[in-house]
């Protein structure tokens, strides 16, 4: 586990907090599509990602999820850690998007190590500040982008996740990220491949123009 953490967060880290995060940390591995943490859980340890991807989705009074943002390697959820400084549940749901290796703390030490380490310090906030400014984008897609340009765009962050053009991705899963629905999104995607944006395969997404 010291290797993994030192390859993805020693750019991060001090030396002395690197070892607290081994000695106290787990390295746990979850599945593409599995749940990691669901709305009204208890959180009791802050996750480091260590490879692959995972989805944070608010839910309506529906029950219709939307799409918030992703955590990648070297990323942990500023929402999870609310729960260090007192809000007592998940207001949020986590998916793994793809196979996961990630670190879990618990919670206690977070508060913790804001005193005892710098690199903590910047660490939290600065995870703070990237998460807020990934929901006012959301929102701003939300009150002032059609639904043709959300999928666009959520299309061009995909690729920037994924690393890859060929995205597997069915119609139905970007439409549950985009609270919209399977017909709404199969449209337009036709409307882009037409215009020469992307190109449909059956359940995976080839984007030409990023």
């Amino acid at each position: 586990m010291r290797q993994k953490l030192e390859n993805s967060y020693g750019f991060l880290f001090e030396p002395d907090l690197l070892s607290e995060i081994a000695q106290d940390g787990r390295l746990i591995a979850i599945a593409e599509g599995e749940k990691m943490l669901d709305i009204g859980d208890y959180i009791k340890s802050i996750p480091l990602l260590i490879s692959g991807t995972i989805k944070i989705l608010r839910e309506d009074k529906n029950g219709d999820e939307l799409l918030l943002y992703y955590l990648e390697c070297g990323d942990t959820c500023a929402m999870s850690m609310n729960h260090g400084i007192g809000v007592s549940k998940s207001e949020i749901r986590a998916i793994c998007d793809s196979d996961a290796e990630l670190i879990v703390i618990p919670i206690e030490f977070m508060n913790r190590w804001l005193i005892k380490y710098e690199s903590w310090r910047k660490y939290i906030f600065n995870a703070y500040q990237v998460r807020f400014q990934e929901m006012l984008e959301a929102i701003d897609s939300l009150a002032f982008y059609d639904m043709s340009a959300r999928i666009e765009k959520h299309l061009i962050e995909k690729v920037k996740i994924c690393k890859e053009t060929i995205l597997n991705l069915t119609h139905q899963e970007i439409a549950n990220d985009l609270n919209t629905s399977r017909v709404v999104v199969s449209r337009i995607l036709k409307k882009l491949e037409m215009s020469g944006s992307i190109k449909l395969y059956r359940n995976k997404i080839e984007i030409l123009n990023y």
